[in-house]
């Protein structure tokens, strides 16, 4: 008889409704390049019903569930715990340094492990609103297109002959200036070199391959020399890209970027990892985040509740016919901390001295 089965009491278990999940195993890893580049587990999960379907989750998603479940259900410091309460399974801690990917596959058999002994808690646990959501296949999810899936799939043989790119019929473009892209969603040209395109992600930017590197470029810093076929055009392959449009400001100069990130528009980023990436963006360290708020005044950000205030401002503003679909309807302007002339608004009185 199997672990959850000896666990459970079965004729509670026949009672379940068929789209709780029963069974949940790792697959893979696979690579986001968001705000700050990080990793998600793409799991298979398996429900009553026996249907099977991949979900994708980050860590800290692993962490949120856990918290939620602790707080309902530990009873830890409490004298006499109530009949709502269980013995949680341990969910294996954070690592904060080292190298992502090492850290990822570290802990596939630690986190397949927390998950087994999740689903094989008692019956009135696996109905719990939370745990069920963590398990459940969002519109996001369904969307997503799994890599390799290399602990499902048997290994297979590497082919003896691959097959030679066709470079005189491939769409290609040639580089007219130079391009240093921030982080590693972003490709660095060089004037002169071949690109390889690989499809349009939006009006502006392009995704194509050089000297083995593969990522996405704005499109005016190339001449199209032979141009995509118009099924590479329409996005409906590839990993989804959004665009945050960033200003550098300066007393007598404006510098304007568009960033593209693996998120999606309703993503609301921390703080940190805003200043993290427009650090790397602008490649200074001595800066400041504000937005424009309904007045237009520039408004400092401090904190992850500045960024929320943020977003929530900017779904009140009607959209303009000229942004694309793709791009968040909030802005990044960009500010020299060392510039007290273009000091802005902010609710810390300290934050301009």
């Amino acid at each position: 008889m199997s672990l959850p089965r000896q666990l459970r009491d079965e004729s509670d278990f026949d009672q379940l409704p068929n789209d709780v999940p029963v069974a949940a195993t790792i697959a893979d890893i696979e690579e986001k390049k968001g705000f700050i580049d990080y990793y998600v587990f793409v799991i298979e999960v398996k429900n009553k019903g026996s249907s099977k379907y991949l979900i994708y989750r980050r860590y800290r998603e692993f962490l949120q569930l856990h918290q939620l479940l602790e707080t309902k259900y530990s009873g830890e410091g409490s004298e006499s715990p109530g009949p709502a309460t269980w013995s949680l399974p341990t969910l294996p801690g954070k690592i904060y340094l080292g190298n992502k990917r090492e850290i990822a596959e570290s802990r596939i058999p630690e986190l397949t492990l927390y998950m087994k002994k999740l689903l094989a808690l008692p019956t009135w646990l696996l109905l719990d609103e939370d745990l069920r959501m963590f398990f459940y296949q969002s519109d996001v999810d369904s969307m997503e297109q799994p890599q390799n899936l290399r602990r499902l799939r048997p290994p297979r043989a590497e082919k003896t002959v691959k097959e030679k790119m066709d470079l005189l019929s491939s769409p290609r473009a040639e580089v007219l200036f130079d391009f240093r892209g921030s982080g590693t969603t972003e490709l660095n040209l060089k004037k002169g070199q071949l690109v390889f395109l690989l499809r349009q992600v939006n009006a502006d930017w392009l995704e194509g391959t050089v000297k083995d590197h593969t990522g996405i470029f704005p499109q005016s810093f190339v001449k199209i020399i032979k141009p995509l076929p118009p099924s590479d055009c329409d996005n409906a392959e590839g990993p989804s890209y959004s665009c945050l449009r960033c200003f550098l400001v300066q007393p007598h100069a404006s510098d304007t970027r568009d960033v593209c990130v693996q998120e999606d528009l309703g993503h609301e980023p921390a703080y940190k990892d805003l200043l993290s990436r427009m650090r790397m963006v602008f490649q200074k360290e001595d800066i400041a985040l504000n937005y424009r708020d309904l007045h237009g005044d520039l408004i400092r950000l401090l904190d992850d509740e500045d960024v929320l205030l943020m977003i929530q401002q900017s779904r009140l503003r009607p959209r303009t016919q000229d942004r694309p679909d793709n791009q968040f309807l909030w802005e990044l302007h960009v500010t020299l901390t060392s510039d007290l002339s273009l000091c802005t608004k902010t609710t810390d009185l300290s934050a301009c001295h």
